[in-house]
């Protein structure tokens, strides 16, 4: 089972990028190979709405995401981690979500079905500073669109409020635990 996640934070080594690391061990440890993209590491533009797309829901542009939607295509489990700015995603997470506006388009206006592993699975990791409940509600409904464009059930999702400084997630054992936990149950059947 191919384990595909994709850190949205700007920080490596931050929380977001710890919590994925914990639940990409613990989809490892379930028999998932697993692999892991940071967003910020990625060389590609913004959505440029472009005219004539292919009906088959390639992207025109030529840039880094290309390899992003070949991940994305062959991976029976998506794990995609974000922080929360301004109440939802990050930047970057959502510039790369947003590049999936072909695939939307490809799904639900031309009708194809494409070439996404059956039985996909998505699951969702956010931290926030604050403790504002509807932020991470925000950040999930477009993470929910963005796995209904590729074909994924949304299986689970791990919510850490009050983590602020880089690292600060060390503190909290049970979060670690949780973040392992997710990643093992993204991969049973």
């Amino acid at each position: 089972m191919k384990v595909l996640g994709i850190n949205g934070s700007p920080r490596k080594g931050g929380n977001a990028d710890i919590l994925l690391e914990e639940a990409l061990k613990g989809a490892a440890s379930s028999g998932g190979e697993c692999e892991k993209i940071m967003i910020n590491d990625l060389v590609f533009s913004a959505c440029q709405e472009c005219e004539g797309p292919p009906d088959n829901g390639g992207c025109i542009v030529d840039d880094d995401m290309q390899n992003v939607y070949k991940k994305v295509d062959v991976a029976n489990v998506v794990i995609v981690a974000s922080p929360v700015f301004f109440g939802s995603l990050s930047a970057q997470t959502k510039m790369m979500i947003d590049r999936f506006q072909c695939r939307w388009r490809a799904k639900y206006i031309t009708g194809f079905i494409g070439s996404t592993s059956p039985g996909k699975k998505g699951a969702f990791i956010s931290v926030s500073a604050g403790d504002k409940k509807e932020y991470f509600h925000n950040a999930a409904s477009i993470i929910k669109n963005f796995f209904a464009t590729i074909s994924a059930v949304y299986t689970g999702e791990l919510f850490c409020s009050g983590i602020e400084d880089k690292g600060d997630v060390l503190k909290r054992p049970e979060i670690l635990t949780a973040a392992f936990k997710l990643g093992q149950k993204a991969v049973k059947k």
